[in-house]
């Protein structure tokens, strides 16, 4: 507590006045604590040895009209939440400081990707993005480790991923687009070499014609986006494995998961006419439906849709996924939860092997 007061004591006082109408986002919390440590600390930090800040790239020429109005909101809620406690630069400044935010910022998660919180790492982000990483971060507390999950040879260039993986090339780079301003030119984008498999169509009598497969990715794909951009309009929707819980809310009213679930159902349901299980779409909505089984307790439930997303993501994933170790993760404690010890012992196994590589033995 003595160590962060430092930091919390310019939110402190304000969580007391606000009370439950604190609510400014990790953003916002992050780009405060940093205007707060930039004054305490001019001088470069023990995470910038080899970047700052100052030197992160904003892509501010890239900026289209929607992002610099989300900017302009985060930039508000500063002044809202923080007016007596920080001096602020001018509005470009600040401006462009939410936009190195956005660009250079690393989601914490835990053991399970359960979301815990955002960060910068400044010499963690100099690392560029490869859709074929040869290393993995991961967190110990506050710090941030990177370790090599491939043989990586003097001189060759240490290569993260952005993004979750999981998803075909045209995906992958229209997020990359999105958030970084780039389009990946890694092995796997080039080749394509894993899209056929991960776009799987379902083996019919009466194959689909090349016009319905395309319209339901493009279905697919609406749901995913409305699921990851919610927050962005007029409700904010909340979905994370929480240790086996899963949030899901909005900011007048309540899903129940009942609801959600049969979203959810219904989706796999029209996409399994043209896709097969092992289809990454029919993942995603697998994924979503699992968390609610989680949320309800329903464990059976929850096993099966798991049971049904290990094999495809083992194959879709890089070797050493903190996906995969995660799934396995999850079903080692279902199947420890319904008695089924052997399966159990055996699934943390796997979710061992992967984790002490990614991890560490010392984790």
């Amino acid at each position: 507590q003595k160590e962060d007061w430092p930091m919390h004591k310019l939110e402190c006082s304000a969580m007391c006045a606000f009370g439950q109408n604190w609510n400014p986002s990790e953003t916002v919390r992050l780009t405060a604590r940093i205007l707060a440590k930039q004054k305490t600390h001019p001088e470069r930090t023990q995470s910038e040895k080899l970047l700052a800040v100052k030197e992160f790239e904003s892509h501010l020429d890239k900026l289209d009209n929607e992002k610099r109005e989300l900017i302009q909101n985060d930039i508000a809620a500063l002044h809202h939440f923080y007016s007596k406690h920080l001096e602020y630069p001018d509005n470009a400044a600040l401006v462009v400081l939410f936009a190195q935010v956005n660009c250079n910022g690393f989601t914490i998660e835990d053991e399970e990707l359960s979301h815990l919180g955002s960060a910068i790492f400044p010499d963690v982000a100099l690392m560029n993005h490869s859709c074929c990483p040869n290393v993995i971060v991961t967190y110990k507390g506050t710090l941030a480790e990177v370790r090599a999950v491939k043989e990586i040879e003097p001189g060759e260039e240490v290569f993260t991923s952005y993004i979750d993986l999981l998803y075909p090339t045209e995906d992958r780079n229209d997020r990359l687009r999105d958030s970084y301003f780039f389009n990946c030119d890694c092995r796997e984008c080039v080749t394509k070499e894993k899209d056929k498999e991960k776009l799987e169509i379902r083996k019919l009598n009466d194959p689909p014609s090349t016009e319905t497969v395309r319209d339901m990715i493009k279905y697919a794909r609406n749901v995913i986006e409305e699921f990851r951009r919610a927050k962005h309009y007029k409700y904010i929707l909340r979905s994370c494995l929480m240790r086996g819980h899963l949030f899901i809310g909005f900011l007048d009213f309540f899903i129940p998961p009942s609801e959600l679930l049969e979203i959810c159902e219904l989706s796999l349901d029209k996409m399994g006419a043209v896709f097969e299980d092992s289809n990454v779409y029919m993942l995603h909505m697998m994924y979503q439906a699992m968390g609610v089984c989680l949320y309800v307790q329903d464990w059976e439930g929850a096993l099966r849709y798991g049971q049904k997303l290990i094999r495809p993501y083992s194959k879709h994933y890089p070797s050493y996924s903190l996906n995969v170790a995660s799934m396995w993760l999850k079903l080692g404690r279902l199947y420890m939860a319904l008695e089924n010890r052997t399966a159990g012992v055996k699934a943390l196994k796997r979710a061992i092997a992967i984790m002490e590589v990614a991890h560490g033995k010392d984790h």
